[in-house]
């Protein structure tokens, strides 16, 4: 904002959105929304708390209805975080929330993906389901500082044909 922020998170009143006040969180994404002026706004569902998948689509078409910019499964600090089931749901709102009004909204999964090969799970869903556009950091993210060291320990194997320590890379 003025400070120089391009993206703002923030976390949807979970308390609110599971006693049925779907306006109070609509409400306060919309104010958020306009305080953030031109930098994007990233609304995290915290989805491991939201219960069931109906909730997660209703949580997710809130929060675009409202105007985040970026939908995003959870701190990471709740458990369950991101699972493969929540993404497809969320992808799917995305999917038809787009197909009703034409506004792109980007994804990100946060928590729990800690492998290459899990995060390669996420890419396949998002261009199955999305699509070749969302497969950019403008529209897919993942956000899980332990995938980092998997990440890097792969390419280290690719260059030398053996598998380092995870000591050899960065610490959580």
């Amino acid at each position: 904002m003025r400070a120089g922020a391009q993206e703002i998170d923030m976390v949807i009143d979970r308390g609110a959105f599971l006693s049925g006040d779907y306006q109070r969180v609509y409400d306060e994404i919309v104010a958020v929304k306009e305080a953030c002026g031109d930098a994007h706004l990233k609304v995290i569902l915290e989805t491991g708390e939201l219960g069931n998948y109906d909730a997660v689509r209703r949580a997710s078409i809130l929060a675009m209805a409202a105007g985040a910019d970026f939908i995003k499964t959870s701190t990471g600090k709740v458990q369950p975080a991101a699972t493969l089931p929540v993404a497809l749901v969320m992808m799917e709102s995305i999917r038809d929330f787009v197909r009703e009004t034409g506004r792109p909204v980007g994804f990100k999964a946060a928590g729990g993906i800690r492998t290459a090969k899990q995060a390669i799970s996420y890419l396949v869903i998002t261009y199955e389901t999305l699509g070749p556009e969302w497969m950019t950091p403008d529209r897919l993210r993942l956000g899980a500082s332990t995938l980092l060291n998997d990440v890097l320990m792969q390419i280290d194997k690719e260059r030398s044909g053996a598998y380092q320590s995870a000591d050899y890379f960065t610490v959580d």
